[in-house]
């Protein structure tokens, strides 16, 4: 699929916005010292004899602090293997709008779906060194791991109509920064006092990546989408996460796998807002040719780094659920590691034409060249990301071959219903009989429906579970229908 070609209007927008982008990932570890501050300043307004019963939260600050480190260790290692698709170091016109939102009229960065409803809109694409020494980022200490033969492991993305780069080919992170006798010490210290650690260089341990302290003018809603993308790991690409993954990728999967019975030739199927990539490669694995479709590229620069620079399974250690002290049975779920991929993905058996398309799903496949181009398409948590979902149903309906199949599933949250601002954003919110009226109208016949009761990037050891009574279907493009349409 070729890749459109941009205006120098657009191509200023989408640096700028790729900028903010970065900016947002370098911002995370300050911005989570800062909630760590604020921490210790309730902290000290307690009485001596409060202090003294809660002693040992200036432990788990300290701690809070190790674990920040690991997960900017990982997001440093990230954006330097990310390759930008633009020249970072040019100047960009100053009126140009900071974020690309008045290009990209959605995101399908999912944070909404979490249960903790976040602004996700906007997203866009970066060089290591070169963009990271724009942000005052030093080049030493850059990952030095081997890669020889990578290029017999990518996998490919495909340019659409935004800039896309990306190509595929320790269980449970044990957690060695405290021992129980260092603990004892410590607590043996604090009983007092306001004894907090530092948040100087002493505290990250040695080979950890230390995102670089810069004066960043970062909004708080772009640094919840780091985190929402270090949520979206676990349920995608870790073991913790497979609880998630069988409710919601296994049903479509065991649908797949019972339509179509002979893959010898190998069905193509696309899959909408894939997010960090692992539906679409399970899907490849069962002998699809498959393309993940994927909007935010705070999710398409995550996806890239796990699908193309991933060594071995288990590589990575993250701490996903430090951000939020409430609901938490104990600190020490709170703290918990997570390690992942939990698979490799270059040795998960995928079928050759497997890829990553960055793109608008409208944008991208409404083009004529699309028109009856797959046996398949499969929406997960998708069709609510949009303005106007009938269109959407339009499109799918556009691009799938005669008798091909729709399986959906997810609920309908319509992530711009509660949307208030000066652009007033549109938004279609339909109840699922009126979506299951459109679907019929634009040429679709139900073969399978039913309810699936499940969970979006959930703490599984949280008190806290938001569960969706999800609609999962099976609608097939009925040929007759359709071309009885297309006469009127």
């Amino acid at each position: 699929m070729a890749a459109r070609r941009y205006t120098e209007h657009e191509e200023a927008l989408e640096i700028k916005s790729l900028r903010r982008i970065i900016a947002a990932y370098i911002n995370y570890q300050d911005a989570a010292e800062k909630d760590v501050k604020k921490y210790e300043r309730s902290f000290k307004k307690l009485s001596p004899a409060h202090k003294e019963l809660l002693f040992h939260l200036g432990l788990k600050y300290q701690r809070l602090r190790w674990c920040i480190s690991m997960n900017t260790s990982f997001i440093m290692n990230m954006l330097e293997a990310f390759e930008p698709p633009f020249d970072m170091s040019q100047c960009v016109d100053g009126d140009c709008h900071d974020c690309a939102e008045h290009m990209h009229g959605h995101s399908h960065a999912d944070c909404a779906h979490s249960g903790e409803r976040v602004d996700c809109s906007s997203s866009v694409t970066i060089n290591n060194s070169a963009l990271l020494a724009q942000h005052g980022c030093p080049e030493e200490g850059a990952n030095t791991r081997e890669t020889e033969n990578k290029k017999d492991e990518e996998v490919h993305m495909v340019g659409c109509s935004q800039p896309a780069a990306c190509n595929l080919g320790t269980s449970q992170g044990e957690d060695k920064s405290f021992n129980g006798d260092k603990d004892a010490s410590a607590a043996a210290n604090c009983k007092e006092t306001d004894c907090f650690a530092s948040s100087t260089d002493e505290n990250v341990t040695p080979g950890h990546r230390r995102a670089p302290s810069l004066p960043l003018d970062v909004p708080p809603v772009d640094v919840d989408k780091v985190r929402c993308i270090i949520r979206n790991i676990v349920r995608d690409w870790a073991q913790e996460g497979q609880i998630e993954r069988d409710e919601c990728f296994k049903p479509i999967l065991e649908e797949l796998n019972r339509l179509f019975p002979d893959r010898s030739s190998p069905p193509s199927c696309l899959v909408p807002g894939a997010g960090l990539g692992r539906l679409a490669l399970e899907i490849s694995s069962l002998g699809f040719v498959s393309q993940g479709n994927e909007f935010s590229y705070y999710m398409m620069i995550c996806s890239s780094f796990i699908l193309n620079h991933t060594q071995e399974a288990n590589e990575w250690t993250i701490y996903p659920w430090i951000h939020s002290n409430c609901n938490s049975l104990s600190d020490k779920d709170q703290l918990r590691a997570v390690s992942f991929p939990d698979i490799h993905p270059s040795s998960a058996g995928i079928t050759e034409g497997f890829s990553m398309c960055a793109g608008d799903f409208v944008e991208v496949y409404n083009e004529e060249s699309q028109e009856s181009a797959w046996d398949a398409v499969v929406t997960c948590f998708f069709i609510d990301t949009a303005h106007n979902i009938v269109e959407y149903i339009e499109i799918i309906s556009k691009i799938l071959k005669d008798g091909g199949v729709w399986v959906n599933m997810g609920p309908l949250l319509y992530h711009f219903a509660d949307a208030y601002g000066p652009d007033d954003d549109m938004s279609i919110e339909l109840s699922l009989e009126d979506v299951k009226r459109v679907a019929y109208h634009y040429g679709f016949v139900m073969e399978v429906e039913k309810m699936i009761d499940t969970t979006y990037t959930a703490n599984m050891a949280s008190m806290m579970q938001n569960r969706y009574r999800a609609a999962f279907w099976t609608m097939r493009k009925d040929a007759s229908r359709s071309k009885a349409k297309k006469r009127q």
